[in-house]
């Protein structure tokens, strides 16, 4: 959907879906739901954290997504803020946060809405991709178990950051959104968006560096 001043657009299937469910289209709405089914999954699965996934089902948090995007549809279509995708992955992104809150017990520490969302795991090829970017290319080999030990310490990393450095990591890296989106959701500017992520690298440079020395990088 192209905004009157410019600022997005949505894919052509997803925004003739969108005018059909401004008109009451019931089956329009499914279609909207289903499109983005796969997205949802992948994110609830990459970022719930892998204890509460033996409490409560990926697949049941992804329904409680739909159901709520479903609900507030309405209200969507009666004034976007942001494109579909990205309003569906911040309910997503509440409700994963509600899932630590209610399903994570801990004596040390409580989880509340303002707690982290956790570091993906698991995503070896998000991490290598990350770890070459980094690292001098010559560096990274074929042998897979080389290449999983340079995703867990790209991983070990990430989670020795600060939130709002590892936060944009993984949004950028393993979700695999764009600057603009990112500046969207975190409301920034895009240039200050650009900003945020290149000193975040640079740190997990650094972080990368500290954790083991012989993993050199370039400049």
């Amino acid at each position: 959907m192209l905004r009157g001043n410019g600022t997005w657009t949505e894919s052509p299937q997803t925004e003739q879906l969108i005018a059909e469910a401004k008109s009451g289209d019931k089956s329009a709405i499914n279609q909207l739901m289903d499109r983005h089914r796969k997205s949802i999954d992948r994110l609830v699965r990459m970022r719930l954290d892998r204890k509460i996934q033996n409490r409560i089902s990926a697949s049941d948090v992804v329904q409680d997504v739909l159901v709520e995007a479903y609900r507030r549809l309405p209200r969507y279509l009666e004034s976007p803020a942001m494109p579909f995708r990205l309003w569906v992955r911040q309910i997503a992104r509440d409700r994963i946060i509600d899932a630590h809150r209610r399903h994570r017990v801990s004596a040390k520490r409580s989880v509340d809405r303002e707690q982290r969302m956790v570091v993906p795991r698991g995503y070896d090829q998000s991490s290598i991709r990350l770890a070459s970017l980094l690292g001098d290319s010559r560096l990274t080999p074929a042998e897979a178990a080389i290449q999983k030990e340079m995703a867990r310490k790209v991983e070990a990393a990430i989670s020795l950051l600060d939130e709002k450095d590892s936060e944009i990591i993984v949004m950028r890296h393993y979700e695999h959104l764009t600057n603009q989106d990112i500046s969207r959701l975190l409301d920034l500017s895009e240039p200050a968006a650009s900003m945020r992520y290149l000193r975040a690298i640079r740190r997990l440079k650094d972080m990368m560096e500290n954790l083991d020395g012989s993993f050199q990088l370039t400049q």
